[in-house]
């Protein structure tokens, strides 16, 4: 017998979003909004119809919600859902003939032609008859009962009769009420619907041991936790900490990179362990495991949630080198090997051994997961997943998140799209992407295009600006108005962004030319930084940055990444884009050259702004202060050393 499904009475074909062809789920946060779109499409001529039936976790069904075809002639049919809680659901979609819309177009033909009108009234009348039994009583369903006695009644001359069963009394019964033949449904889809923070929020990473005093240079979670008002005041969400926990001494790297450490380097936290403890210890100078929690609190009491680095790999001094040493690559010569990603070598660190003993690494993780969820962590930064079996993390996902679905795990994942996308697919809430890298206007539209696209159902971006690994030469060459424009774009395009401590300085020495390298990186040496020079003396973009994130918090358009549409400009300097949410429109225009002056003609596709063709608005800067009356095409001039984009809040003009 063959497994091929049927196709049902009337195919319902192609439905979307489906993850791996439905075999996982697709994504959405509560309140999100997402469309679900399918082919339906039957024999012969006769109408048809669909809606989509959206399954809360507790079975319960919402009303269903009513398809349109999106194109005339196209077949393929859409409509937007919005799941209102956390949870397992499902959605499908159902198609059937809709009688009554057939017979509406024939009657609209046949009777002002005189073709058949006595049969064709009958039939009408025969139709909406059926429609009201299936009616509640009320002024609905006498409505529709009326109609039936008007279409039968050969009194009244035929126009009166057919017009009817054309009122918009009618056709409101009908929208609620449509009388469906052959319904058939697709298959029934999972949708896994989580907590806002997995799609929006701000992040700003930073290295609490950098936050010394002058007595006592290496910081500690108490010394740290000064810097928790300020990066509130900024109006970030998340506070991402690199690997809190022992570093071990073994090939200790050096300053920049160094493999000579001095005796006061303090090593690089990545490589995880010494004799002091592993993954489920904290650094002895940053304080006790205590000391840690009084820091989570700190943070929620200002609004802060903490995310927490999971690095997968253990320096030479690891407590597990010796208790597990079945968790390592051993070479010929009896050696563990180290870490490598050519041409980079991290004599440092070794990196795990999966397939020795998969069960007993799942477990360990899981309890050291769990550890620091006991003391507030509900966000993990994960490094370098990729370099791990795909089927590790779909395991140990899967368990945190089915006895706590809050938990979110972050991919920093910069590798091959195949990786990238299944890791997102197979469980990680969110994903680092290749932001850094695309800076031109054809980059971030192709980019971005594939983002909020069809990607959007299982991948969450998370455009982190910099990284303690990534100064891109943009900013290197581009100074303060390349800071400033990434920002914007960032903070505007995908929902969720952030930034690595410095950014607001606009830090942008590199090791050497053509390396990617902070000069005198953080990663293997305390950074102090003088924020309050800085900021007496007007040398960050503290201010734009507090700005943005207030405008993302004011704007629920912003909030989203399906919502994403470009629009024309005649200057591939200058690049456009709105997002709508509701009645909340921004719409976004950016110099992308942070050296000149641009100026450009934006052609707007009004529509996708809510608005017809030819309407005005009132565009009101949300950076600048400033408002402007435009209309489908407008001039603009940017200067970069100004204000690298209008951010503008559209709303319909009266003019």
């Amino acid at each position: 017998m063959s497994s091929i499904p049927a196709i049902g009475r009337i195919p319902v074909r192609d439905v979307h979003p489906a993850v791996e062809c439905g075999r996982r789920p697709a994504k959405a946060v509560a309140g999100e909004t997402f469309e679900v779109t399918a082919t339906v499409f039957r024999e012969g001529h006769d109408a048809v119809a669909a809606n989509v039936v959206l399954t809360d976790p507790e079975g319960q069904h919402g009303p269903w919600t009513p398809m349109r075809e999106l194109a005339p002639g196209s077949d393929r049919w859409g409509a937007e859902v919005t799941p209102t809680s956390t949870g397992h659901w499902t959605y499908r979609v159902e198609a059937w003939s809709d009688p009554v819309a057939t017979w509406r177009h024939h009657a609209r033909i046949k009777v002002p032609a005189g073709i058949d009108t006595g049969l064709v009234l009958e039939e009408g009348g025969d139709l909406h008859e059926r429609v009201a039994a299936g009616v509640p009583e009320g002024p609905g369903r006498a409505a529709v009962l009326a109609a039936a006695e008007t279409l039968r009644d050969d009194s009244l001359p035929v126009a009166t009769r057919l017009a009817a069963a054309l009122t918009p009394e009618v056709d409101a019964v009908l929208a609620r009420h449509p009388l469906r033949e052959f319904v058939t449904a697709s298959q029934t889809l999972p949708l896994l619907v989580e907590r806002e923070r997995a799609l929006y929020g701000a992040w700003y990473e930073f290295f609490p041991r950098s936050e010394g005093t002058q007595d006592q240079p290496h910081g500690t979670f108490r010394t740290a936790a000064r810097r928790l008002p300020a990066i509130a005041a900024m109006g970030f969400d998340v506070l991402y900490l690199p690997p809190i926990h022992p570093i071990g001494t073994t090939f200790r790297k050096g300053r920049n990179n160094s493999l000579s450490a001095g005796p006061t380097d303090v090593g690089v936290p990545w490589a995880i362990g010494s004799p002091e403890g592993g993954h489920d210890a904290v650094h002895p100078q940053l304080g006790t495991i205590e000391d840690f929690a009084w820091f989570v609190q700190e943070a929620r009491d200002n609004g802060l949630e903490i995310a927490l680095d999971f690095a997968l790999q253990c320096s030479p001094d690891h407590p597990w080198v010796q208790k597990h040493p079945e968790w390592f690559h051993h070479r010929p010569d009896g050696t563990i090997a180290y870490a490598e990603n050519p041409p980079k070598k991290y004599q440092d660190i070794y990196p795990i051994a999966f397939d020795a003993d998969l069960d007993g690494l799942i477990a360990e993780t899981l309890r050291v997961l769990r550890l620091w969820m006991g003391h507030g962590v509900r966000i993990f930064r994960v490094d370098n997943p990729h370099t791990k079996p795909v089927l590790f993390w779909q395991r140990v996902i899967a368990d945190i998140n089915a006895t706590d679905p809050d938990v979110i795990f972050l991919a920093e994942a910069f590798t091959r799209p195949a990786m990238m996308h299944t890791l997102a697919q197979t469980g990680f809430q969110q994903s680092y992407t290749y932001y850094t890298w695309r800076n031109t206007k054809a980059e971030l539209t192709e980019y971005l295009t594939e983002l909020s696209g069809e990607a959007a159902a299982y991948m969450r971006p998370n455009f982190f600006v910099n990284t303690p690994d990534i100064l891109h030469e943009f900013l290197q060459r581009g100074g303060r108005p390349a800071f400033a424009l990434r920002a914007v774009l960032a903070a505007t395009l995908s929902p969720t962004w952030g930034v690595y401590s410095g950014y607001e300085l606009c830090e942008n020495v590199p090791l050497r030319d053509g390396s990617e390298e902070y000069l005198d990186s953080e990663k293997y040496q305390l950074k102090r930084r003088d924020w309050e020079t800085a900021e007496r003396e007007g040398r960050t973009i503290t201010p734009l940055i507090t700005k943005l994130n207030t405008i993302r918090r004011r704007h629920p358009a912003l909030h989203r990444l399906r919502n994403l549409r470009f629009h024309h400009t005649d200057n591939d300097m200058v690049i456009a884009y709105s997002k709508t949410a509701g009645r909340d429109t921004v719409l976004v225009v950016a110099n992308l050259d942070p050296h000149h002056t641009q100026e450009a003609t934006v052609s707007l596709d009004m529509p996708q702004l809510g608005l017809e063709w030819h309407a005005f608005m009132s565009a009101h800067d949300e950076l600048t202060g400033e408002t402007y009356h435009w209309g489908r095409n407008n001039y603009v001039r940017l200067d970069p050393g100004r204000a690298p984009a209008h951010v503008l809040h559209v709303q319909q003009s009266s003019a």
